[in-house]
């Protein structure tokens, strides 16, 4: 790899590192200005609701001119949001906005790595994308935390005292500059990112074609007996993750009796179990074996339910590691599968689009439903107990429903895989196989 390679995942790795120390210091934001709890999740709800109704454009934004200039413009919106927070807009709104950079440099992020490097070379690139993008989460997480904790707060306080002579009021504006400073590191790199030397000319650019084409390419992955069920899986998994996120919060609360500042580092014990997940899998699961791993996926959402009579910090970090581990283990393959198909269907670009709608969907609705839930002040073992009883239903369901298309699709079934299997090793390049190509296997 050289030089421009490293740009490139170096400016990645600092905003997302922003995007997940944002989502702490937002909720410390929310608290000190005395909002509902169940608003908390509907921070996350306002960051991904651009990645839905912007789905069909995102990506023919991101073809329409060099990846890097794309990237600039999102981390620049990025720091807007950040700057309409200083300012003492409401958190849902200013946080939306960051959202809205966000759905804009997520094509632009895995678009360039395509662009960029030869295909021999990209199981590699991913492997640093998804590396660095755990690293994102734990330090993110780690430094969100850090920078509401009171030792940080108290330091910006009297370092103004000192400075000016007067109490700076709202601390926790030190905190938007901080991450908002993130973002500017992000935005400097893409300055430094080479051209690809790709041309960017968009077949499409009506919205109405681009509606259309979007549509078609979301029922076609649907209809795909092996595309269903991968996507079905993915679609659940990332709702109920980032479900997940916020019920690890308020049980580290309510359970173990750690502040918002020191429960951050849960969800990085849960990042480092999922990477774990991740290696055991790409060594032990095969792709064309990956829809056995549902099972994993059943059994994550029991053992979840542990959660309920976990009261000390040590067996909740190895709790939260093992459902890390189980998590990482049966979403990687999946996800693999899911990308494979999606690739001979209708192209990478498209697939993730499709992939990135539906299980950001799935993520508005939960954390709707999860919001839902603490406005009624229900309990926190019971949401525990109805999301984990939840999320092994969901996946007895995916599990009976694959049952269902091996009884009357065998041998189609059994041809796909066997295709996948064969052909996993062999590089392929961004842009899918040409429709007649007599290599492709036919349509589910």
């Amino acid at each position: 790899m050289d030089r421009g390679f490293y740009t490139i995942m170096s400016a990645q790795f600092f905003s997302a590192l922003a995007d997940n120390a944002l989502l702490i210091a937002a909720i410390a934001l929310l608290r000190d200005i005395n909002a509902p709890q169940s608003y908390e999740p509907l921070l996350k709800l306002a960051f991904i609701l651009s990645y839905v109704l912007l789905a069909a454009f995102v990506g023919a934004f991101a073809d329409s001119m060099p990846k890097a200039r794309v990237m600039l413009i999102a981390n620049t919106i990025k720091i807007a949001g950040c700057g309409l927070l200083i300012a003492g807009l409401h958190p849902l709104i200013g946080y939306a906005v960051v959202g809205l950079g966000a759905a804009a440099y997520s094509p632009a992020k895995y678009g360039i790595v395509t662009e960029y490097l030869p295909p021999a070379k990209l199981v590699l690139a991913n492997s640093w994308i998804e590396g660095l993008t755990v690293g994102a989460i734990v330090f993110g997480s780690a430094i969100g935390g850090w920078l509401i904790s009171p030792a940080v707060t108290h330091f910006f306080t009297d370092t103004t005292v000192q400075m000016v002579g007067t109490h700076p009021g709202q601390v926790l504006v030190y905190s938007m500059v901080s991450i908002a400073t993130l973002y500017a590191v992000a935005a400097f790199l893409n300055l430094y990112v080479p051209d690809t030397g790709v041309d960017h000319k968009p077949e499409r650019a009506d919205p109405v074609s681009l509606v259309r084409d979007f549509s078609r390419c979301v029922a076609l992955l649907w209809k795909d007996k092996l595309g269903q069920i991968t996507l079905a899986t993915t679609t659940l998994f990332w709702g109920a993750g980032a479900t997940l996120q916020f019920i690890m919060l308020r049980w580290a609360e309510d359970h173990l009796d750690i502040p918002l500042h020191e429960a951050t580092y849960l969800q990085g014990i849960f990042a480092v179990g999922v990477a774990i997940g991740a290696v055991l899998a790409g060594r032990l699961v095969s792709i064309d074996r990956s829809v056995k791993v549902v099972s994993v996926g059943i059994a994550m959402g029991f053992v979840t339910c542990l959660m309920t009579v976990v009261h000390d910090p040590i067996p909740a970090a190895i709790l939260m590691t093992s459902v890390g581990v189980m998590a990482g283990f049966f979403v990687v393959p999946m996800n693999a599968l899911l990308q494979h198909r999606g690739h001979l269907l209708m192209g990478a670009g498209h697939s993730i689009a499709v992939q990135n709608f539906n299980e950001n969907l799935s993520i508005l609705v939960m954390l709707a439903l999860y919001a839902g839930l603490v406005a009624i002040d229900l309990p926190i073992d019971a949401v525990i107990l109805l999301f984990a009883l939840f999320v092994s239903a969901s996946m007895y369901g995916v599990r009976r429903w694959h049952a269902w298309n091996l009884v009357n699709h065998r041998e189609e079934l059994e041809r796909l895989l066997a295709w996948a299997a064969e052909h996993s090793q062999q590089p392929v390049e961004s842009g899918g196989r040409h429709p007649h190509d007599p290599h492709r296997p036919p349509e589910a």
